[in-house]
């Protein structure tokens, strides 16, 4: 099926429970996965709660990355969704997956912005949508 953009959604468990309570390396970690996942970085914005836990997004020309913690079980729970052909959110989610320690995980794919539904042919690509719009 074609669509215009991936959505992966992860369970991180048993993670370093200090990374997961430290918005400035949470931060460092979110805009790292998306610059090696080829992304282009708009803007992010984090908050620490007090006594503990971050949520926080990374606006990505091509969609975005978030995560929310919860350092004093060792879980995070990441979204990473792109659109377009140059940008895989499978790499960002492995950088994401050893930069917290994470010793177990489940994740979902889903697919966003379906061809079909939306009327576009399976032979057409995203630039093609994209440079009419």
């Amino acid at each position: 099926m074609k669509a215009l953009g991936k959505h992966l959604i992860a369970e991180f468990y048993d993670c370093d429970t200090d990374t997961l309570n430290d918005v400035d390396t949470v931060e460092e970690r979110m805009k790292n996965a998306a610059l090696v996942a080829g992304a282009c970085i708009v803007d992010s914005s984090f908050h620490q709660f007090s006594p503990y836990g971050i949520s926080g997004v990374v606006v990505i020309s091509e969609s975005h990355l978030s995560i929310h913690t919860w350092p004093e079980y060792g879980y995070a729970a990441v979204d990473v969704f792109t659109c377009g052909d140059h940008v895989d959110p499978w790499v960002a989610f492995d950088f994401l997956k050893k930069a917290f320690g994470a010793q177990r995980f489940l994740i979902d794919e889903y697919q966003r912005g379906n061809y079909k539904a939306l009327g576009i042919s399976d032979e057409a690509s995203y630039k093609a949508v994209e440079a009419s719009a």
